[in-house]
């Protein structure tokens, strides 16, 4: 493949600076805050390239310079065409920005800066000078609901999460420094392999340097990270789906049990609508079901079924 020439270098530059300036009256940006959002996408620059860029930008298009205090900020006029973005439905606006809130710890970093411009039209199609009052009010209207006691997420650190997800999206081993469930603090060489959202916490499921399982580490106990330079080969033999449905977030290692136990009526009864298993059988008795599946085994679902107290009894489990 040719290599792009350093005009082709200077134009995408400039475009991507372009399409991250907002419209007056819908704030400012500056230059520090430009560097970092391409950052996040991987253009490398210095302070004073983006801000000589900034001038010449300001020459060609309809930016207003607010100079009255440092930093600048940068926004273009509001009569400008700029760069548009392709005109959104109320609904596709709506659709954006639910995903924005949903989604932003479960997409690689320089995705969702790439994406700023899409989010940030859609916020601003929601506004209340748009009209658009209905779509408006549907995100006031729907919510996520946690089955378990909620919990603040834990802290953590925008520049971890930066190159956990850089690693993690150019398939390039990661030096961490973390702190262990025994508290001890460790350095290690990861393979990054996948991102979930369990609950409240983030997992990074990782191979070690040197080893051929994966295990799950908390992300907010990653107090360091670097993204290496070295690239590995993605493993052909895993695949995020599976480790879940093999219960190892559940600390399970993937092993299938038998469960048979008795429940009462009144606490039971979900069981009918949401089955534990497409096999689960139901033998309804006076004042409780004998419940039948095949599930994983795994901490969870001891802690599962400890958590019906005495309304649980016969609990029997035969691995399969």
């Amino acid at each position: 493949m040719a290599k792009r020439s350093s005009t082709q270098e200077s134009l995408a530059f400039a475009f991507e600076l372009l399409k991250r300036i907002p419209r007056s009256g819908k704030g400012k940006v500056t230059a520090l805050e430009l560097q970092q959002q391409l950052e996040c996408i991987g253009i490398q620059r210095d302070i004073r390239t983006v801000q000589r860029n900034l001038e010449m930008l300001c020459e060609h298009f309809d930016i207003v310079k607010d100079d009255r205090a440092k930093p600048y900020g940068y926004s273009l006029k509001t009569e400008s065409e700029g760069l548009a973005l392709p005109l959104m439905s109320p609904q596709e606006s709506l659709l954006l920005s639910l995903a924005e809130d949903y989604l932003q710890n479960l997409l690689p970093k320089n995705v969702m800066a790439s994406l700023y411009g899409f989010f940030k039209a859609a916020r601003n199609n929601l506004s209340p000078s748009e009209g658009n009052t209905k779509e408006r009010e549907w995100l006031k209207k729907v919510r996520f609901v946690s089955e378990t006691q909620p919990l603040l997420p834990p802290k953590v650190e925008d520049q971890v999460f930066s190159e956990i997800s850089k690693a993690l999206y150019h398939n390039r081993w990661l030096d961490i420094e973390y702190t262990n469930g025994k508290q001890e603090d460790k350095k290690s060489e990861v393979m990054p392999l996948g991102l979930a959202q369990q609950g409240s916490r983030l997992y990074l499921v990782c191979r070690f340097k040197g080893y051929n399982n994966e295990r799950s580490l908390a992300v907010h106990r990653i107090n360091k990270a670097v993204c290496s330079t070295f690239n590995f080969d993605r493993p052909v033999d895993f695949n995020l789906s599976k480790y879940d449905n093999d219960g190892r977030f559940g600390f399970g290692e993937g092993n299938q049990c038998r469960v048979e136990f008795c429940i009462t009526k009144k606490v039971g009864f979900h069981l009918l609508e949401t089955p534990l298993s497409e096999d689960q059988t139901v033998e309804e008795l006076d004042s409780h079901y004998l419940i039948t599946a095949t599930v994983i085994d795994s901490m969870q679902l001891e802690h599962w079924l400890r958590g019906f107290g005495d309304d649980i009894w016969n609990v029997i489990k035969i691995k399969k």
